[in-house]
């Protein structure tokens, strides 16, 4: 019998400078708001997500035809772009056929460090049954790269890694305190999670500038079977037509 890959939580960015990506797949998780948005786009229609690290970068794309550019700095839409973050932007047709370039405090940046592993995937609570049978069925040493705050540990990235582990650990070798960590705080908030959340500290940044729903939109389960996969700088549609566990 082979031996199972491997599955581990990394809890900030700048932790990942331990971890060797060669040959890995990385699950950047950014669950308040980021990668719950580019989830979204792809969901919506977009032909693709160009997440860069700069806002000056993001707007060297500004005079490319079909591209709709979006920033977000300390959970606010920055000043003289006409998207933000919010998942709830992106609706509506908003994206369709178009090219979305979208960049972020955390979740692009947490990207943009992981870009040099096999595979990079996006992961959130909309298309959580997705990844997770993506996942399983790649079955690739994998890292689940929490983007945190300003390189700093966070609760809701975390939950979600717990989430991960806790329903692939039969798939996968599972064998560090950080996976162990996470696996305990989402036992401990799965029954009410928003309740939970009230307690982190992007939650109540979020609150002040108005955005309650967007953080109970970004924990609410399974809306899509969208799993977004960088390719060539782009997050597009990973391949979830062949047969899944």
């Amino acid at each position: 019998m082979p031996d199972k890959s491997t599955l581990d939580v990394v809890l900030t960015p700048n932790l990942l400078t331990l971890y060797p990506l060669q040959g890995k797949v990385v699950v950047v998780i950014d669950v308040l708001r980021a990668t719950t948005t580019m989830t979204v786009a792809l969901d919506q229609g977009a032909a693709k997500v160009i997440p860069v690290e700069s806002i000056e970068e993001c707007l060297s794309y500004k005079d490319k035809p079909n591209h709709i550019l979006a920033g977000e700095r300390g959970g606010q839409k920055v000043e003289g772009f006409n998207y933000g973050n919010s998942p709830f932007e992106f609706m509506d047709g908003v994206v369709n056929g178009k090219t979305l370039v979208l960049t972020t405090t955390n979740g692009t940046r947490a990207i943009t460090m992981a870009s040099s592993a096999k595979e990079v995937l996006i992961g959130g609570f909309l298309n959580f049954s997705a990844l997770t049978r993506w996942l399983i069925n790649e079955s690739s040493d994998t890292i689940l790269l929490c983007s945190g705050w300003r390189d700093k540990f966070n609760l809701e990235d975390t939950i979600f890694a717990g989430a991960v582990i806790h329903h692939l650990k039969e798939y996968f070798l599972v064998d560090s305190d950080s996976a162990f960590a996470a696996e305990k705080l989402y036992l401990n908030s799965r029954r009410n999670m928003l309740h939970f959340m009230k307690q982190s500290s992007h939650y109540r940044r979020l609150a002040r500038f108005g955005v309650v729903n967007d953080i109970k939109y970004c924990l609410r389960p399974d809306l899509t079977n969208v799993v977004p996969i960088l390719k060539n700088g782009a997050l597009v549609r990973a391949d979830v037509t062949k047969d899944m566990v």
